[in-house]
């Protein structure tokens, strides 16, 4: 195991519903990178989101992630005890005039081609309700993954002002993911390839926060079909925390890694897998599709 205690690591599902065999993946993905590097693993759930939220579902995903031997360091953070520092930090943005109004449809935005185009933010006389969007000056199309390698994305999309907080009142993610994995210290962020896409704006919103950027790192996503990740829209079931073991193995084996024994408690089979945790041998791919 390497010795560095500097590193900081994060898992941070929502509360739509139970953990599947793909949330698994990333939550034992991100687990055994932080403890092979002798790091911290931190849990945050991402409450920001009240119409796809299901009751009791964080409780859950705590007790499937105690199940599946996967301790966490420090308390769980909550997006919904953090409004108050979102809406700090878009007033803040809004009034050195690098964030603005916008009220621009989504039709409107196919018209223009499919990227928005900045034209709210070029009125003469600005809006004072909307859409909030982000001036975007530095328009971040490349970064390098430490499993993927070089990841380019559409210039057009890395180039635009994109929301921070929607017409409904709600906050993006891009905002409360970002201003979390900030306040959390958070050195490298292990997630889902679903997510390689977003990674850029949010590399473009640490430069205008003028906050170091932690380092990524994607791994494959669990599909049913192509194109088709497992996911609670989709009703993948639930995983099983009355016998996590095989669950375990078949994860490991997803990310080629080796078996552990089953004979053994769950922390055993846990701390055995993050000593033989190998990065190398996870598949460089985007998505796996899985056996039915």
């Amino acid at each position: 195991m390497v010795n560095t205690t500097s590193y900081i690591g994060r898992f941070a599902p929502s509360p739509s519903g139970p953990l599947h065999f793909g949330s698994l993946i990333a939550a034992l993905g991100s687990y055994l990178r932080a403890r092979s590097m002798g790091g911290k693993w931190l849990v945050r759930i991402e409450d920001i989101d009240p119409p796809r939220e299901i009751a009791g579902a964080s409780s859950a995903i705590l007790n499937t992630l105690e199940a599946y031997g996967l301790e966490w360091d420090e308390e769980v953070l909550y997006q919904s005890q953090r409004l108050d520092i979102y809406q700090a930090r878009i007033e803040q943005l809004l009034q050195d005039n690098q964030a603005y109004y916008c009220q621009c449809t989504r039709k409107q935005i196919q018209a223009m081609g499919g990227s928005y185009d900045g034209r709210c933010g070029q009125l003469p006389q600005a809006l004072t309700q909307g859409a909030i969007r982000v001036r975007n000056p530095y328009a971040v199309a490349h970064f390098v993954d430490q499993h993927m390698g070089q990841v380019s994305v559409d210039e057009a999309f890395a180039a635009e002002d994109f929301i921070i907080k929607r017409s409904d009142g709600l906050y993006a993610y891009q905002l409360a993911v970002v201003l979390d994995d900030i306040h959390q210290n958070i050195t490298e962020v292990v997630r889902g390839c679903d997510l390689l896409e977003p990674t850029c704006r949010q590399e473009s919103l640490y430069q205008i926060l003028q906050s170091p950027v932690p380092k990524w790192l994607h791994l494959p996503l669990a599909c049913a079909e192509k194109g088709r990740k497992l996911s609670k829209q989709n009703h993948a079931p639930a995983i099983d925390n009355l016998h996590p073991q095989a669950s375990i193995n078949a994860a490991l084996a997803f990310l080629g890694q080796s078996p552990v024994t089953t004979e053994s408690q769950v922390s055993t089979m846990i701390a055995q897998a993050v000593e033989q945790f190998d990065l190398a041998l996870v598949p460089k791919q985007s998505e796996i599709l899985l056996d039915t």
